[in-house]
């Protein structure tokens, strides 16, 4: 009493659920398909050691990107590119992190 099952249908339904949730993941936001554009290079920023007593020139012209301190983490926002954000970290994958919502020469 073997019966041999057309292995067709289920391949089909198979295929066809992973399509149907990658879709929905995406149209809910919660998939994201990067684009090289998307991306922001960790080596166009550099730090500028500041020495006291010393002068160093930097542009008036901002840049296009926003940082702002998120649970301790510092946050880039980049203002150009709608919805593109991630999270400042250094040369070791670490998370740069910030103080807290205020500049330090704010701080009373």
């Amino acid at each position: 009493m073997s019966e041999e099952r057309n292995a067709i249908p289920l391949i089909l339904t198979g295929v066809g659920s992973i399509i149907v949730t990658v879709a929905a993941l995406w149209y809910y936001g919660y998939l994201h398909f990067a684009k090289p554009e998307d991306a922001l290079l960790l080596q166009d920023f550099t730090m500028l050691k500041t020495v006291p007593g010393e002068d160093y020139k930097v542009s008036l012209t901002p840049a296009d990107q926003v940082a702002q301190c998120m649970d301790g983490v510092l946050v880039l926002f980049d203002t150009q590119q709608k919805g593109l954000s991630g999270v400042l970290v250094d040369d070791r994958k670490r998370a740069v992190r910030c103080v807290g919502e205020e500049a330090p020469g704010q701080v009373q």
